[in-house]
């Protein structure tokens, strides 16, 4: 995860929790995959997880098929979860320490995904970070899924406040460079047995 909360937070997460610990954990990665496959253009496709240190959408992504696969996070305690658990496929996969916000991107993504990072940005400056850094690391036909938050979800987590999004409010945030393709609503299950409503919004840059 990157954004509110510093990488020494993010790193004493990772490294205090056990994997099925932290609220935001998925054994399958929906609809987070699904959308990728739909909207994503195919296996081809380069992908690129946001804040997605620790979670299971590489190799989700790379049994179906995919090869061009990056995941930047805040936290080398995160991504080092997914090195250890990925093997000797972790060879397959770029793996970016940095903060989202302060991030140069040194190359350009087919889709850019995020279910981590989005609602955890709540000043105006973090957010007109994360645009920028969406905008440098992605081309015209580029598809964008961001995760986030809904209005009904929670106000807090792993301790910090975080902002609600509408895809509505998402694609007014992103546009005009950016078009409304897709929309879907998900009741996330905690492994603690709690519920949190997320709202996806897939985007087309234009």
């Amino acid at each position: 995860m990157t954004g509110t909360g510093d990488r020494a937070h993010w790193d004493e997460v990772y490294e205090s929790r056990d994997e099925g610990a932290v609220s935001w954990f998925q054994s399958e990665p929906q609809p987070s995959l699904e959308l990728i496959e739909r909207h994503g253009g195919g296996k081809a496709a380069s992908v690129i997880d946001i804040g997605g240190g620790a979670s299971r959408l590489a190799e989700a992504l790379l049994a179906s098929g995919y090869r061009d696969l990056s995941i930047l996070d805040i936290s080398e305690a995160a991504l080092a979860r997914t090195r250890k658990r990925l093997a000797s496929l972790a060879d397959r996969v770029g793996f970016i320490v940095a903060d989202v916000t302060t991030w140069k991107p040194a190359r350009h993504w087919d889709v850019w995904h995020d279910r981590a990072v989005m609602h955890f940005l709540v000043s105006e400056s973090g957010q007109a970070a994360y645009r920028r850094a969406m905008l440098a690391a992605t081309v015209p036909g580029s598809v964008a899924i961001i995760g986030t938050f809904a209005p009904d979800g929670p106000e807090r987590c792993s301790g910090l406040p975080v902002r609600r999004w509408s895809a509505d409010d998402l694609l007014d945030f992103f546009a005009p460079e950016f078009s409304l393709l897709d929309t879907r609503r998900h009741r996330h299950e905690t492994p603690g047995g709690g519920t949190q409503s997320f709202e996806f919004a897939v985007l087309r840059r234009v």
